[in-house]
């Protein structure tokens, strides 16, 4: 087996990239010229770099030399427009598919990377289900839906879609925002603190995705790929505010504040031309009441499930940032 993986040098695909090669398989991490390579610098000599990206295909083509297996982590999760969105998401795809469909039988596996974004909104008394008609709402999740189709009906081989929720863990540079929030003594309190949330641990995940590279159960399937434990966004902040050691003050953010703050990052955004999570388009996913998903597939089909519970996984993603001078 060879796997070709996109966005290796990311936070989630760092970490697959690190379950490929603690299962000993054979690696070649597509990345730009110029692309950051700090989380796989200690894993640049275990693997082969293929120089290219989504919007050149002919760097597809030669990256897809002698590959059995691929796992499409590369994705935009922030952009200026939705342009940007779709250009990466769905497009990118679009062109990896119809490189991986020249390569014919060549290619046994593609892995394409998802997020719950594309369902829609949901609690715990009716979570989303896989075969539940999606209903994003924002432009991250419709063209994160777009690039699913893409897969679905363009890809010739056998395919398998994963959608993670939230994901969070050591390297993720969003999730670090509540541990700095924290040790300002701060706990940033949105919808009353009751949106529910599915989350996935990072490492969970990477070995979801690399479970799915060879399952038979998983072709021409889509998977929830997320803890069954559900949390609301005050647990989550008062779990990260233990396990820092902080004491914290509850600071409320009625929607409107939201509302606000994203259009003055949309603002930024425009002025600055740097993109940021935060937008305009964020606002209606922060107001939902909860963003869960039914999990029993993935255990059910594939036999895996994300066993790190919220506090394990907050107390292994605070060593991290703690021994890389992060916090």
């Amino acid at each position: 087996m060879k796997v070709l993986l996109t966005g290796g040098n990311g936070f989630v695909g760092s970490h697959v990239l690190d379950r490929l090669l603690q299962q000993q398989i054979s690696v070649v991490a597509l990345l730009r010229a110029a692309s950051d390579r700090s989380f796989i610098a200690d894993q640049l000599g275990k693997i082969e770099v293929r120089t290219g990206g989504m919007d050149q295909p002919a760097s597809l083509d030669a990256a897809l030399e002698g590959i059995t297996h691929v796992i499409h982590c590369a994705g935009a999760t922030k952009a200026l427009n939705a342009e940007g969105f779709f250009a990466v998401n769905q497009l990118g795809t679009r062109q990896l598919v119809q490189a991986v469909n020249r390569r014919g039988s060549q290619i046994q596996r593609f892995v394409h990377i998802s997020s719950l974004a594309v369902a829609g909104p949901a609690t715990s008394d009716q979570p989303k289900h896989e075969s539940d008609e999606p209903k994003p709402v924002s432009d991250y999740g419709r063209s994160k839906l777009a690039a699913e189709q893409e897969v679905i009906r363009g890809c010739q081989v056998d395919w398998t879609i994963l959608r993670p929720p939230a994901v969070y863990g050591p390297r993720d540079r969003e999730f670090l925002r509540l541990f700095k929030a924290a040790k300002c003594h701060v706990l940033p309190c949105f919808g009353g603190g009751r949106q529910q949330l599915s989350l996935v641990y990072v490492s969970d995940l990477a070995a979801a995705i690399v479970s799915a590279l060879t399952h038979p159960n998983a072709v021409g399937e889509i998977f929830f790929a997320g803890s069954p434990e559900i949390v609301t966004t005050a647990d989550l902040a008062r779990c990260v505010a233990t396990e820092s050691g902080c004491w914290t003050l509850t600071l409320p953010l009625p929607d409107a504040v939201l509302w606000l703050a994203c259009q003055w990052a949309q603002l930024v955004s425009r002025v600055t031309g740097k993109a940021n999570v935060l937008n305009a388009q964020k606002f209606a996913e922060l107001i939902a009441a909860g963003w869960v998903c039914d999990v029993t597939k993935l255990k059910g089909e594939l036999g895996y499930d994300c066993r790190t519970s919220l506090r394990e996984g907050v107390v292994q993603t605070r060593d991290w940032y703690r021994a890389q001078g992060w916090l």
